[in-house]
Formats: structure tokens, sequence, C-alpha cells
């Protein structure tokens, strides 16, 4: 059922290859094959089945100008939630940081040592900082 597929590649092809897009399109495909799976059942033909699946499927105009929707309609919780999570991150380093220089200074003085977890500490809010931004904080 190589034929449903590509016709919606084909109907889909003007939009972005999203994680939205490409789940949407791929329930539209199982939709469709199942629609010619019965109508095989029912005694038509596979090319006709096919044919008469992807006729009765018809417009996807309302559909695709939901995809096409920017990005921006994010809603306000989530982009809200990044930045919590971003400062969640800061916070939480800076504290942990912090526990690592003390026991640095109180158990052995003579050896500087928690700069080396605190390479690897950084990771966490300096990942969630470009997550933030791709997200769109900061505008």
């Amino acid at each position: 059922m190589k034929k449903i597929r590509n016709h919606v590649e084909r109907l889909f092809h003007d939009l972005p290859e999203t994680e939205e897009v490409i789940q949407v399109k791929e329930e539209i495909v199982l939709n469709l094959q199942e629609k010619a799976q019965d109508l095989m059942v029912q005694g038509k033909t596979e090319e006709d089945a096919i044919n008469k699946t992807i006729v009765d499927f018809g417009d996807i105009d309302e559909i695709k100008a939901e995809l096409q929707q920017p990005s921006e309609q994010m809603s306000p919780v989530k982009k809200k939630h990044t930045r919590l999570n971003l400062w969640f991150s800061v916070w939480g380093s800076v504290l942990f940081i912090s526990l690592m220089w003390f026991m640095n200074v109180e158990y052995s003085p003579n050896t500087i040592w928690f700069v080396y977890p605190t390479f690897a500490i950084l990771w966490w809010p300096l990942s969630m900082y470009y997550y933030w931004r791709r997200q769109g904080g900061g505008k």
C-alpha cells in the first residue's frame, strides 16, 4: 500500500517535518490502509480499494491549517514551565556546587577537587538554557 503512503506524503509536502506533522501523517496512513483493507475484504481488488480510499479521503486543508500555525502559539503555561525548569536547574546547580565546595573545604582543604564535579553539574543549566532558547524564550 505504498500508493497510500505516497499520496499522503504528497498532501503534506509543503509542511515542515515536525513531530506533530509526522504523527498526523502516520495516523492518516494507518486509517487509510485500514479502510482499504476493509474494502478488499468486501470483495474489491487492491487497486480499486486503494483508489476509492484516496478519493473518499478528500481534502485536508483544515488539517494543514492547524499544523501550519506558528510555534509561537505554544501555550503560556508551557513557556512558563520551560523558564521555571531553567531557573530550577540554575539554583539546583548552585546549591549542589556549594555543597561540593563546602565538603572540599571542610574535609580535604589541601586538595581542590570540587571543580571537577562542577564542570559536570554545569551541563544541566546549560542544556536547559538552550532548550529554553529553542522554545522561544527570551523574546
